[in-house]
């Protein structure tokens, strides 16, 4: 599974997030949804989509295509 569950604070209706990250790391996504933050790093070439339905996220969908 790609998605890495984040902690997360809530506190006076501000969510802190905490991410250990250094400068020049791969690109990341963080997406938040439901009480819940997942990360994901990002592919070097390809497509990553956020799925959503009713105000939700269902899914994380990747997409780093074919070599011919």
């Amino acid at each position: 599974m790609r998605l890495h569950q984040l902690p997360i604070e809530i506190e006076n209706g501000k969510i802190n997030i905490e991410l250990d990250i250094k400068e020049g790391d791969t690109p990341i996504c963080v997406v938040y949804c439901g009480g819940k933050a997942k990360m994901t790093t990002l592919p070097d070439h390809g497509e990553t989509k956020v799925i959503t339905h009713q105000g939700k996220v269902k899914r994380v969908k990747y997409d780093e295509g074919e070599e011919f």
